[in-house]
């Protein structure tokens, strides 16, 4: 590479770090005059890259937003933070627009010096992963794009979704917010046809499209996460459980999260069961009941079940089962 031209690449990089440069920092900074600056930013310019000029006392050149993504320069550090942070976003299904994570690390991958590549081989082959890369689908990129804009703007949209049986239809949604939660991408705001709060899986919209001359109000303290977690925990499922356990919110929370169980203090019943200690009723929806019994054992918490009457049954077998385990030889 000849000297000039990596000047050049050297002045981007200078330029790509932030803020304003002024022309003294850059020719001091690049062994060359103010004059080889102005022609060096020239030819920038004539890449395509947006340098602009800031007049005044303190003024000098600076990256202002372009048409395209202009050529970044990366440290090593900084290079192997992109990629470790691709492959980990892909791995945990939060890189949207299908194979458009993989295609930006191999880019980068591409023209790593030998020494980086070597690096990031060491630490990819000593890292493991707990789940398979893509098991879980991603939104589409523009879909993404497109609710994220009507979130900051306030904007409703139209979407077109598809339930978890494959019907489709046409909603529309005033979005107040985007969640990532454990691999998925989830919106949720208000349905006004129906007037309630919804939540819809991103991967499953296949179109959204912003409604011109419209507006909403997002309510006062809605916390877009708060919601998504409760919906996890009130949506119909085949049990409704309502158990009553002796401890705090905090202390029951570390085993039954808010996107599993509801929960509220409650007065202890009359029934020598209270102790004089706080107790807390947990509403939780299931489809199965057999994973219960062992997080409320993994409680070590007294607890009374109120309905349903499986899940005593399921607790009993459970205790049982536990105990000819600890009898046997």
């Amino acid at each position: 590479m000849s000297r000039p031209v990596g000047r050049v690449l050297t002045l981007l990089e200078l330029l790509q770090s932030g803020g304003t440069r002024t022309v003294a920092e850059l020719a001091e900074r690049l062994g060359v005059d103010g004059r080889t600056v102005r022609r060096y930013v020239d030819q920038l310019i004539d890449l395509d890259v947006p340098v602009e000029s800031v007049r005044g006392r303190y003024g000098g050149y600076r990256l202002a937003p372009g048409t395209a993504l202009p050529p970044l320069m990366f440290g090593d550090d900084e290079a192997l933070a992109v990629l470790l942070g691709l492959i980990a976003g892909r791995r945990a299904g939060l890189t949207p627009g299908g194979t458009a994570g993989e295609t930006a690390a191999a880019k980068i991958r591409r023209v790593l010096p030998a020494r980086i590549a070597s690096r990031l081989d060491t630490v990819l082959d000593s890292l493991a992963f707990t789940d398979e890369p893509g098991a879980l689908p991603v939104p589409d990129s523009e879909v993404l794009l497109t609710l994220a804009d009507a979130v900051r703007h306030q904007r409703p949209v139209a979407l077109r979704y598809a339930d978890r049986k494959g019907l489709r239809g046409d909603r529309t949604l005033y979005p107040y917010g985007i969640v990532a939660h454990a691999g998925r991408w989830y919106v949720t705001g208000k349905d006004p046809e129906i007037d309630e709060e919804r939540t819809f899986r991103l991967d499953r919209v296949t179109s959204a499209r912003p409604l011109a001359g419209a507006s909403f109000e997002v309510p006062d303290g809605f916390d877009p996460a708060d919601r998504v977690l409760t919906g996890f925990a009130t949506a119909a499922y085949r049990y409704e459980v309502t158990v009553r356990i002796q401890g705090t919110v905090e202390q029951v929370r570390a085993r039954l999260p808010a996107s599993v169980a509801g929960l509220e203090p409650c007065v202890p019943e009359e029934d020598g069961r209270g102790g004089g200690e706080a107790w807390v009723r947990a509403e939780v929806r299931a489809e199965r009941l057999d994973w219960l019994p062992p997080v409320l054992a993994s409680l070590d918490r007294p607890f009374v079940i109120e309905r349903p009457e499986e899940l005593r049954t399921a607790v009993v077998e459970f205790a049982e089962r536990l105990a000819s385990f600890a009898r046997s030889a």
